[in-house]
């Protein structure tokens, strides 16, 4: 699973970045890689115009805001089950 971090790296990107990593943690997902993008042009050229963004293999799951904790480890679960389901 791949997870990827849209952002500057202003404190809100930071934080999203950190709880998305405690998500990982908690929820044991050995599998899952974190990522963050800091290169603006880079976001921009994915069409992204407002940050922090999270990505969760390739679907954008939120922009502009950080999600609490819970909802960013359900987006987790949800996709970790549907890769096992398709195995």
């Amino acid at each position: 699973m791949k997870i990827t971090i849209l952002g500057s790296g202003c404190p809100s990107c930071r934080l999203l970045e950190a709880q998305a990593r405690r998500a990982v943690e908690e929820l044991a997902l050995k599998d899952a890689q974190v990522e963050h993008i800091y290169d603006i042009e880079k976001i921009i050229e994915m069409g992204i115009m407002m940050t922090p963004v999270l990505v969760i293999d390739d679907e954008i799951k939120t922009m502009g805001r950080i999600p609490p904790l819970e909802q960013i480890k359900n987006w987790l679960q949800e996709k970790n089950k549907s890769k096992i389901n398709q195995k």
